[in-house]
């Protein structure tokens, strides 16, 4: 049976139609939009899901077996991809270490800053803390041998101190904050960040090198509590 006809059968239907088919077609734009925003998510979620299996394996091999010893192969083969998905991320070894090396940077800058939130009220015994926590990380064979060991030869000194900034630049920022408190007496902040800085970066080596590290550790610390106690003054 045909269907009834209607007015816009006789005359009006071109208006009609090119309404329906814009209608049709305003409302067909952004499903494909949506489609091709959603593909470039999956995208982007499958290519740093890559990275950070790269960086774990990468990670996992260079604390183990040093930057040397460790070749992309054997880190493809532990992340469980292709060496073609490694350099599409790194250009290589150098690289991959690199952001291995910046990771552990954050990770140390965030240990220091809870150390130092956990007693912030005291502007000078937080840098303290966060100094100790610095010291103690040292302790950890991955951050030994990546860190203080490895990255010095891998990276150079220049790349290091570029990637470490952060964490002198909170080395810095508690010194100054203890000086405007009261902590300390008034004085240049940058100079004595410098030298606390520079101290507890080579405290920590020592400690590495130490035939006993958990005896070079108390030590450390040991001096650097009387560095602090003489710095506020107290006896």
């Amino acid at each position: 049976m045909a269907a009834p006809r209607t007015a816009t059968d006789d005359g009006a239907r071109p208006s009609g139609g090119r309404a329906a088919a814009t209608v049709r077609g305003t409302a067909a734009a952004p499903s494909r939009a949506a489609t091709a925003g959603a593909a470039g998510r999956r995208q982007r979620e499958r290519s740093d899901a890559t990275v950070e299996d790269l960086l774990a394996a990468a990670r996992a091999l260079f604390a183990a077996d040093g930057y040397a010893a460790t070749s992309l192969d054997a880190v493809c083969d532990r992340a469980g991809v292709t060496k073609g998905a490694l350099y599409h991320h790194f250009s290589g070894k150098q690289q991959l270490f690199a952001a291995v090396y910046a990771r552990e940077q954050d990770l140390l800058n965030a240990r220091i800053s809870a150390a130092y939130r956990e007693v912030a009220d005291d502007p000078w015994e937080a840098v303290y803390e966060g100094s100790r926590a610095y010291l103690e990380a040292s302790l950890d064979p991955g951050v030994q041998r990546i860190t203080l060991l490895d990255a010095p030869g891998a990276l150079g000194w220049e790349a290091m101190h570029e990637l470490g900034v952060n964490c002198r630049e909170l080395t810095l920022r508690g010194v100054e904050r203890a000086i405007r408190r009261g902590a300390i007496a008034p004085r240049a902040a940058e100079p004595l960040a410098s030298m606390l800085y520079g101290g507890l970066s080579e405290s920590a080596m020592a400690v590495v090198r130490s035939e006993d590290p958990e005896t070079a550790l108390a030590e450390s610390l040991a001096g650097l509590r009387l560095m602090f106690d003489a710095l506020a003054g107290k006896d």
